[in-house]
């Protein structure tokens, strides 16, 4: 900061002194200025003029004016130039000089000097110049650069340090669920920098032992796991974490700070951490790592109730109100709004929130990103049918329609399809131009415990579900096409399109996969459902055309024809018996022309095989 606050004020210097700096331009030696006479005056008008200043201005006659701060000296210089310019302008050999080059004394040496500071030049101070520049050139630019390497080699594509990388890679196992991704993330590095010196172990025990009081949400493995730890700074990360995700209020301010503080760390390397489950390509580590996501944005253990996401909803409430119900599974928020508004009240009393915490609670959930999927189908650009290695795009259409919301309004059939650009329009078919493009990104996310602000994001993905692998790679959607709220902050309900190309399967079949939308930030938000790909062979799609194209419409005096007339089918006109005894013959001498030229080629190539 130091460093880049000295660059920035001796740059703001530099530019004052630039902006107050007069510049200098170089004066051009003008015969006619010092005479004071126009460049059209004739030898006649010079020689009076030169008289007439001679009077004036002539040493013996002209006296020095002390007020001006003139001497002898300057009115010699004075009287010389007078003389230099009376003859440029009258003899022929100055008058020479002056044409050529461009001062009657003839041409002059020149100089070209290099604007540097005077203590550069002085005599005696080479040696300490050298040094500066050996300081600078041989020992600080290595160092940076070597720093800005070596730094660079710590840190990953994803932006996380190596270490961190390397231990995910260790952990990671095939049936890593939820409190796995949460355990596996306090091996990172990173949190030695935050927790580094006394802060290491300082507080642990007390964390230690009101986490375990209070925190439901761990399991037996992972209170055994927490337990066996040796490594100080990785066992108060993950304390920390577990108390950050089952929102236990620490009596230390430092412990709760240090609470606080890991969760965005702890966020951006677990965006790493899918990175590293695409490489093994298993699907639940993926979803594990997604959900993980969504329970640090909103300070939500693993396999809580969605319900803790609204304000006022706490463990007691949410399980009051789930005991009313006699749930087997936790309640979602859509499926709370979907209550009618008396049912809602009633449970929501009864599970000790009063009237205001209500309102509040059904304001939020409103308000809430929620991507309903309206429907989803692949297609090839400009084509109708789906062949091997083709390029696929698999298409989806949702809308956001927040949680409770009663009156939607009807989806658009055209909204629903996705139309390809003319093929004449050049414009439309080129690449768009994403600065053209208006992109619209929805609200920063409803986190109140999460210390950064964050946008939410839907990542898009295909599986193979019996094999539990990832088809297709996630698709990251931060911003949509269409405006996501008007003007007033309502919902617009406009129909988004989300695309995700890759390349199809090299064999015709049918293939099903079963497609994720998982939003990072909301808890409940998912959506999976099964998609299938058809995949058609080559040979039969042209097998199929050229049918289409060889059934012909009746003619209108035929019987098909008549028929045809009285459904209200297309018909082709009648041709009359010379017409078609004239096309007949036609297409004869046609056919033996073909024949004969088809005789012609084939001789030709027989020939040519010959040979």
């Amino acid at each position: 900061m130091i460093v880049a606050g000295l660059g920035w004020t001796t740059i703001a210097l530099m530019v004052y002194l630039m902006a107050v700096t007069q510049r200098s331009a170089p004066k051009i030696w003008d015969p006619y200025e010092i005479l004071g006479i126009p460049m059209s005056s004739t030898e006649k008008q010079i020689q009076s003029r030169y008289r007439r200043l001679s009077v004036t201005m002539h040493p013996d006659k002209a006296v020095p004016d002390p007020a001006k701060n003139e001497t002898v000296e300057t009115v010699n210089e004075r009287w010389v130039e007078v003389i230099k310019a009376y003859k440029a302008l009258t003899d022929e050999d100055v008058r020479r000089n002056f044409i050529e080059y461009g001062n009657p004394d003839g041409k002059q040496s020149t100089s070209f000097g290099i604007a540097l500071p005077q203590f550069l030049i002085t005599e005696g101070n080479g040696k300490y110049i050298l040094l500066v520049y050996g300081a600078l050139l041989g020992i600080l630019l290595p160092y940076f650069v070597g720093s800005w390497w070596y730094g660079s080699q710590k840190v990953t594509r994803e932006k996380i340090l190596v270490s961190s990388a390397g231990n995910m890679f260790k952990e990671f196992t095939e049936r890593i669920d939820d409190h796995g991704v949460v355990n596996l993330l306090s091996s990172a590095t990173e949190f030695e920098a935050l927790l580094h010196g006394h802060k290491a172990d300082a507080g642990t025990g007390q964390l230690e032992k009101r986490l375990l009081q209070e925190a439901r949400v761990l399991t037996e493995k992972d209170r055994r796991f927490l337990q066996d730890m040796d490594d100080t700074v990785r066992r108060k990360t993950l304390a920390l974490l577990w108390a950050y995700l089952a929102r236990v209020e620490l009596d230390d301010q430092t412990l709760n700070d240090e609470k606080y503080q890991l969760a965005p760390t702890a966020l951006t390397l677990n965006e790493a951490f899918v990175s590293v489950c695409l490489a093994y390509g298993f699907t639940n580590p993926v979803l594990a790592s997604y959900r993980t996501s969504q329970n640090l944005i909103q300070a939500v253990a693993p396999e809580s109730p969605p319900l803790l996401q609204l304000p006022h909803f706490n463990e007691k409430v949410v399980k009051d109100l789930e005991d009313q119900l006699d749930q087997r599974s936790h309640l979602t928020i859509q499926s709370f709004m979907n209550f009618p508004d008396a049912r809602r009240r009633e449970l929501a009393t009864s599970a000790g929130l009063s009237n205001s915490q209500l309102e509040t609670a059904i304001s939020v959930a409103s308000q809430l990103p929620r991507l309903v999927i309206e429907r989803t189908f692949f297609k090839v650009t400009g084509e109708k049918h789906i062949i091997p290695n083709s390029l696929v795009q698999f298409v989806v259409k949702a809308r956001f329609i927040p949680p409770g919301t009663r009156n939607i309004p009807e989806v658009h059939p055209s909204d629903l399809e996705d139309i390809d650009p003319d093929e004449t329009d050049t414009k439309a078919n080129s690449r768009p131009d994403p600065a053209e493009q208006k992109q619209h990104q929805p609200p920063l996310a409803h986190a109140p415990h999460f210390s950064r602000d964050h946008s939410p994001r839907w990542h898009l993905f295909l599986a193979d579900a019996r094999q539990g692998k990832v088809a297709v790679p996630p698709f990251t959607f931060t911003t949509f096409d269409k405006p996501i709220l008007d003007e007033s902050g309502k919902p617009t309900f406009n129909v988004q399109t989300l695309k995700m190309q890759f390349q199809a399967p090299p064999q015709p079949a049918h293939y099903k996969f079963q497609m994720h939308l998982a939003c990072d930030s909301y808890i409940g938000f998912d959506d999976r459902r099964d998609v299938i790909l058809s995949v058609e062979d080559p040979s039969s799609i042209e097998e199929a055309e050229w049918e289409d194209e060889d059934i012909s419409e009746p003619e209108e005096d035929s019987i098909a024809g008549q028929m045809a007339t009285l459904r209200g089918g297309a018909t082709k006109k009648a041709t009359s018996p010379k017409i078609k005894q004239a096309n007949d013959d036609s297409d004869e001498e046609s056919g033996t022309d073909e024949e004969e030229e088809t005789e012609s080629e084939t001789d030709t190539d027989t020939d040519t095989d010959e040979e």
